[in-house]
């Protein structure tokens, strides 16, 4: 009888817990209501047509013009000595024609194992209109973000190569405009990234050989940005994880192809679940955590703190896919799929791509083909344009 009566309180308890831990959290949404948001998101939009046309990988891609953008470190592997890249992304072209991202890159090699790169991202929201809560007509401006970068990238090995940089960000959304005598100022940020790049050569039988490597970036590590001088509100900028692998089987003197893969994850707070609390009049969290915190707690906070759990800390998880193709290093078709979880903002997509390369003269191009939801960049052809220098081997020919 005793022991009836303890498994009887025993799964009583059990029961209690249970109950209690699922009864803290509300349905599932079925929507992409559990979207992270940040402050300037220019800062994640792809500058390069080349990666743009291969659904957005770059962490161990074959290191280029644009690597500041997704692995600073591939710098320290770039074949040639000087590199110059001017990028324009037209952005929501099928509503404006005056919002886009316009970019220029370069970098030079400082010898074999080092190398220096610099960046300036300008982003143009067109020309709006303002006007205050009675429809009273307060003028036009243009607002822009723009982030200045600049890198370090050196080889630790044959193998291993490691960056950092620095980054100024602005922001400038509402220029000239004072609300509720609250001074509305531009928002100023400075940020960080930390990368590393391992590529190691391969002998494949009956090929010309082959190339595995792997990427890891955080970028824009990084202060919260305000834009208010009476407030204490302030944002996350975009931290971003991305790592991944990339092969390349160069099939013969002339012909290579590449396979990549590229995982992201932002590192910024997962929005709670709040419910409205009468007895304290007031907004309470019922599930997940506080993300009103510093940059550097939410880094580490980000993934562990999604209200539904480890399921919903993979679903932030975005993937992208590609390959591309190279004829004797001067044709490329590449091709790409980027997949985002429903519940968080629910962007998938196909790319296609195509570049030359002709002496120092490079071109890219990039369509992209949404699958669900409707995006920016459909409809729309991007394109970039290179300039590579190898002035070593100049050299070298000059003094023979």
């Amino acid at each position: 009888m005793r022991q009836i009566k303890n498994r009887l309180v025993l799964l009583l308890v059990c029961t209690f817990v249970v109950s209690n831990l699922f009864a803290q959290l509300p349905p599932e949404p079925a929507d992409g209501s559990r979207v992270i948001s940040t402050a300037v998101p220019f800062l994640t939009i792809a500058p390069d047509a080349r990666s743009g046309g291969m659904g957005n990988t770059g962490a161990a891609t074959a290191p280029d013009i644009y690597s500041m953008f997704w692995n600073p470190a591939k710098y320290a592997f770039c074949d040639k000595a000087v590199g110059i890249g001017i990028g324009y992304v037209p952005w929501l072209r099928g509503l404006v024609n005056d919002i886009g991202l316009a970019s220029l890159y370069g970098y030079v090699k400082l010898g074999d194992k080092q190398a220096l790169a610099m960046s300036l991202r300008f982003f143009s929201m067109g020309e709006i209109q303002y006007t205050d809560e009675n429809g009273k007509d307060l003028g036009n401006y243009k607002p822009n973000e723009l982030a200045v970068d600049a890198t370090y990238a050196r080889k630790f090995s044959r193998e291993i190569s490691g960056a950092v940089a620095a980054r100024f960000i602005y922001s400038n959304l509402i220029p000239g405009y004072n609300a509720y005598d609250a001074s509305v100022k531009p928002g100023y940020s400075v940020a960080a990234d930390i990368a590393f790049y391992y590529h190691h050569p391969m002998e494949i039988k009956g090929t010309s050989g082959g190339t595995i490597s792997f990427g890891f970036d955080i970028s824009n590590i990084g202060a919260k940005i305000s834009y208010s001088s009476s407030s204490v509100q302030s944002n996350f900028i975009p931290t971003n994880l991305r790592l991944g692998p990339a092969f390349t089987l160069n099939i013969d003197d002339y012909n290579s192809i590449s396979f990549a893969l590229d995982l992201n994850k932002l590192l910024v707070p997962t929005p709670p679940v709040t419910q409205y609390d009468s007895a304290s009049k007031s907004y309470v969290i019922i599930a997940g955590k506080d993300n009103n915190v510093s940059a550097v707690r939410g880094m580490y906070q980000s993934f562990y703190d999604a209200p539904y759990g480890f399921k919903e800390e993979l679903q932030e998880i975005t993937v992208s896919a590609s390959t591309e193709y190279w004829y004797n290093k001067l044709f490329a078709i590449r091709a790409g799929y980027f997949y985002e979880s429903k519940y968080k903002g629910n962007r998938q997509f196909f790319t296609l791509g195509a570049g030359l390369r002709y002496n120092v003269f490079g071109l890219d191009f990039s369509y992209l083909i949404p699958i669900k939801n409707n995006n920016p960049l459909q409809n729309t052809m991007q394109f970039t344009l290179l300039f590579n220098f190898d002035t070593q081997k100049k050299e070298k020919q000059s003094s023979q």
